[in-house]
């Protein structure tokens, strides 16, 4: 069993972006490994694509979306049902 989580926030830079990476990091818990991850640089875009983002702000965690992240946009209920801020 792994020790942590990776979870990653998809981000464009934007304002509204900016809000769901402090969201994150707030739920985030010790067992949560959180990186933002921009899509305004080649890396970030290649791993939006690997992932299946296709709007931002978006949160994957161990490689999956959140539910939340699948059309409707990112809330709290979503990302713990994914596990962000629940230790392991």
């Amino acid at each position: 069993m792994a020790d942590t989580r990776t979870v990653e926030v998809f981000t464009a830079g934007c304002p509204l972006c900016s809000d769901i990476v402090s969201l994150v990091q707030d739920l985030a818990c010790d067992s949560c490994d959180v990186h933002t991850v921009n899509l305004q640089e080649d890396d970030g875009h290649r791993r939006a694509r690997e992932v299946g983002v296709e709007t931002v702000p978006a949160v994957a965690v161990n490689g999956t979306l959140a539910d939340c992240c699948r059309g409707g946009g990112v809330n709290e209920d979503d990302l713990r049902a994914a596990g962000v801020g629940k230790p392991l």
